[in-house]
């Protein structure tokens, strides 16, 4: 893979699976094409290049004009993309593990209410067949916790009657997730009634299809997500990451213990999933400031 061809990978995992608004993708983009820029100069590639090398760039950082907040970004931008090919496994080392740069800080993933889901699963209207796959791609979405890559990736019979779905994530590992009553249900009546519709070649692998009976891409899943948010009434950017973060959330609030949601979103690191209770523990914070009674501000 050649250094224009992982940014145009990233660029899609910005836009689709993390769901980023335009500007700040397009940012993070310049800032890698100001590092691909030192790359060339310096006869590397994004592949090649050693935690000496990034020391060095973000020493000519330093040097340059670029204010102390276009430099942290720059930095940033940086550990995001070497932080994504890591997770898929396009390399063995992270340069960027060690150095001592400037860091911006993390935000807690945004999440939606359980009302919100619940409209958001509802928006799809069952008046033609890509309704009833809209709701059931949206039932497995958030009962699994899957990433956007794993559900468009999921085979007829990849979700069994027991209750569990099967799905390929990152470097190809497989995991077995349970999922809810109205997941099943929700599938059962898609692969009934709507898939029959849609499909053109029998021998078609596929779990969700398109118009064209075929494959539904990240592309289009993330259009058609962007679509019944605004038909639910969500004010917030809504993207499969949200709905992710949603799932982990929503279990430990009620009371799953965090190993359990590391397996079932397939973390290979506990502390990646702990962010999740901190994120309750906010809510938690937030909740009680606003009830307890010597919690509220007197007037």
């Amino acid at each position: 893979m050649d250094n224009s061809r992982i940014l145009d990978e990233y660029q899609s995992f910005l836009q689709i699976e993390k769901g980023l608004a335009e500007n700040s993708v397009r940012a993070y983009l310049s800032d890698l094409l100001h590092f691909k820029e030192f790359l060339k100069k310096n006869k590397l590639t994004f592949f090649t290049v050693q935690k000496e090398n990034i020391a060095h760039y973000l020493e000519e950082l330093e040097r340059s004009a670029f204010a102390p907040r276009s430099r942290a970004r720059k930095t940033a931008s940086l550990r995001g993309l070497y932080e994504y090919m890591l997770e898929e496994e396009l390399l063995e080392v992270n340069p960027c593990a060690y150095l001592n740069s400037p860091k911006l800080p993390k935000n807690l993933p945004e999440i939606l209410s359980e009302q919100e889901v619940l409209s958001l699963i509802n928006a799809p209207t069952l008046d033609k067949p890509t309704g009833y796959r809209d709701r059931a791609m949206l039932e497995v979405l958030y009962g699994a916790g899957l990433r956007v890559s794993e559900l468009v990736g999921l085979n007829v019979g990849d979700i069994d009657q027991l209750g569990f779905v099967r799905c390929l994530g990152k470097g190809d590992k497989e995991r077995i997730i349970p999922i809810g009553e109205h997941a099943l249900k929700a599938t059962e009546k898609y692969l009934n009634y709507a898939r029959p519709r849609l499909v053109k070649n029998p021998r078609e692998l596929a779990l969700f299809l398109n118009s064209r009976g075929t494959r539904l891409t990240r592309q289009g899943f993330w259009k058609i997500l962007k679509k019944l948010s605004v038909a639910a009434g969500i004010k917030q950017e809504v993207s499969p990451h949200v709905l992710r973060h949603s799932f982990a959330t929503h279990l430990l609030r009620h009371g799953a213990d965090l190993r359990s949601v590391q397996e079932m979103l397939g973390h290979a690191d506990l502390s990646t999933t702990q962010i999740y209770t901190h994120l309750d523990k906010r809510q938690l914070r937030d909740t009680y400031a606003k009830t307890h009674p010597r919690a509220i501000k007197e007037e």
